[in-house]
């Protein structure tokens, strides 16, 4: 296990991180009564550290110090219930929970390495709500997208909303913001299959996706911009998703990651 010593010297949101999968561990420990008490305690005495007052709000730092009380005074199924109890408040803290299936790091962060990685890039053309971007590199990260080009203008990668939605992929997949006209000049070096997630073109189902090449998404109001739209129509041209509601259009986070299942198993 990692040295309380090496957990001082950590970033604070990473020793942050990093306290929660101990005491993840450690939960499981103890249903089997192996858990270590005094690296529990150890690990306790970390609350009060300047890593851990700069990622915490003080309400939860408040519930953080009363559950690292009970550490030393329940054992067995209660202790294990108080370490998990740790484990999830500092994920929520950090606006990244993750599922007990999600593959994680030693250092808690999503394990990349784990991805299968598609020559599939994705250009998002000034999406606006951190909520979609997010979404997006969610639906990325679990369907092979190479790297995502995020044309200026769209919502911050490092917003707290598109943290929340992401689950942490915003670190798994590569990403650059770009403007529009480097981003067309980008779109000629690399030389690939173009379309665009857009109405009035061809259904998902009839589609020819590219083993390699490139899709753009467009804004939630407007769309994607003429010139990204004209390049998409000059190379394959539109991919449009069949609806059959009373509504006019998907959400493009929806509408983004029906395409991009569609495109992994092509």
């Amino acid at each position: 296990m990692i040295t309380i010593a090496k957990l001082r010297t950590l970033g604070d949101r990473t020793c942050v991180r990093k306290c929660a999968l101990l005491f993840h561990q450690q939960a499981k420990l103890a249903l089997r009564n192996q858990h270590d008490r005094a690296y529990l305690s150890a690990l306790a005495g970390l609350f009060d550290s300047a890593q851990f007052q700069a990622v915490l709000a003080e309400d939860e730092r408040s519930r953080l110090l009363t559950l690292g009380r009970k550490l030393g005074v329940v054992q067995g199924l209660d202790l294990a219930v108080t370490c998990d109890d740790i484990h999830y408040l500092l994920l929520q803290a950090l606006g990244t929970d993750s599922a007990d299936w999600d593959f994680i790091d030693e250092l808690g962060n999503l394990d990349a390495s784990r991805r299968t990685i598609l020559n599939h890039i994705l250009v998002l053309d000034r999406i606006r709500s951190p909520y979609n971007i997010g979404s997006i590199f969610r639906s990325a990260d679990s369907f092979g997208i190479q790297k995502i080009y995020l044309i200026e203008g769209c919502a911050a990668v490092d917003h707290s909303r598109a943290l929340k939605t992401s689950r942490g992929c915003t670190q798994t997949v590569e990403h650059e913001v770009i403007g529009e006209e480097a981003m067309l000049e980008r779109l000629q070096a690399l030389d690939l299959p173009l379309f665009a997630l857009e109405t009035g073109g061809t259904e998902l189902d009839a589609f020819a996706f590219p083993s390699k090449g490139v899709a753009v998404i467009g804004s939630e109001e407007l769309g994607v911009s003429p010139a990204l739209l004209g390049a998409s129509e000059a190379s394959l041209g539109r991919l449009s998703i069949v609806q059959a509601g009373t509504k006019g259009s998907l959400n493009v986070a929806v509408a983004a990651g029906i395409m991009m299942h569609g495109w992994f198993t092509a």
